[in-house]
């Protein structure tokens, strides 16, 4: 008999999800929850370390963020979800962990210092902002998951939760498993301006935009730099409009990348090719988005259900863990 995995990830409710968090993640997620034991949870908390001074749009963020989910094929059936901030115990072990682990740890996470360099329009000297990955270790280890779907830059985060796991067994009872990172290879998709999708940057195409925000997005991407006149010959492989053709059209890809090298297929040709393979990628979303935004009582029901589930586990591990320290 095959055991299955139990898989805990998370998302944070910053904004609509993008083309970039779909082949990144959610069809992982999607792919991950038929065969085994799925967390898939909503990270309201986590957003409010780099977002803590701009809430009014978190509600709505939220809400939207469980329609793309589900547009997209999460399954509440099949997976767990919730939102992180429906399951308190989270926050409960995140403060024990943050009694046990030494400061240098957290400093030394590669992406504190490069987000704070990334993020300058925000104050993020804040504990909550240092913290984060104990609270992300919190959120692994209270499942006692065994395997946390990342993309490399997330790998020193998944090391320090089993160096966290690790001193707690050793101070303590030995409770928590390691977690495996399970590394997620897929291609990049770069942003309408040529540099990585990210919501910061405001370059993403949503799976919310309609086939006329999505054509508009299309036609302001950047091409071939060294491709300045229609009869230049192309270089597809720096061209992330080519990218796009790689992931969602891999039928076309010799056909267009020989068209571009040689010049007999033009810039706009092939934005106005690719526009209506997303248009066409995006509509099944875009139904199943429509009537999920015509059931709230739905979404509260799925949320309300996620959350019971994951307490029940949650609850579970915490009691192990203060029974252990001697809180019980």
């Amino acid at each position: 008999m095959t055991v299955k995995k139990r898989i805990l990830s998370g998302i944070q409710p910053t904004g609509r999800l993008h083309l970039g968090n779909l082949i990144g993640a959610v069809d992982n997620w999607v792919r991950l929850q038929q065969d085994n034991d799925c967390f898939f949870f909503i990270a309201d908390w986590h957003a409010l370390t780099t977002a803590y001074a701009d809430t009014k749009n978190l509600h709505e963020d939220l809400k939207q963020l469980v329609i793309d989910l589900l547009a997209a094929g999460i399954d509440p059936e099949k997976a767990v979800l919730f939102k992180q901030s429906d399951v308190p115990e989270h926050a409960e072990l995140h403060l024990l962990f943050s009694m046990i682990t030494p400061l240098p740890w957290l400093e030394r996470v590669p992406t504190y210092k490069s987000k704070i360099e990334e993020i300058k329009e925000k104050d993020l000297g804040t504990y909550g902002f240092l913290g984060y990955p104990v609270l992300q270790a919190a959120d692994i280890l209270i499942y006692k998951a065994s395997h946390v779907p990342v993309g490399e830059d997330q790998l020193p985060h998944i090391e320090l939760a089993r160096e966290i796991g690790r001193r707690f067994n050793y101070l303590y009872k030995d409770i928590f498993p390691m977690p495996q990172d399970l590394l997620t290879a897929f291609p990049v998709l770069p942003g309408i301006d040529g540099r990585k999708m990210s919501k910061s940057y405001q370059n993403t195409i949503a799976l919310a935009d309609s086939p006329e925000i999505v054509r508009k997005k299309v036609a302001a991407m950047v091409t071939d730099p060294a491709r300045i006149k229609r009869d230049d010959k192309g270089h597809p492989e720096v061209c992330p409009v080519h990218a796009y053709f790689k992931i969602f059209a891999r039928e076309k890809v010799a056909v267009v990348a020989a068209g571009c090298r040689s010049a007999e297929r033009g810039c706009v040709e092939c934005k106005r090719e690719l526009a209506g393979i997303l248009v066409d990628y995006l509509a099944p979303i875009h139904q199943r988005r429509a009537q999920l935004e015509k059931e709230p009582g739905y979404l509260q029901t799925v949320l309300q259900r996620g959350a019971e589930q994951a307490r029940q586990v949650a609850a579970k591990t915490l009691n192990e863990a203060k029974s252990a320290i001697g809180l019980a």
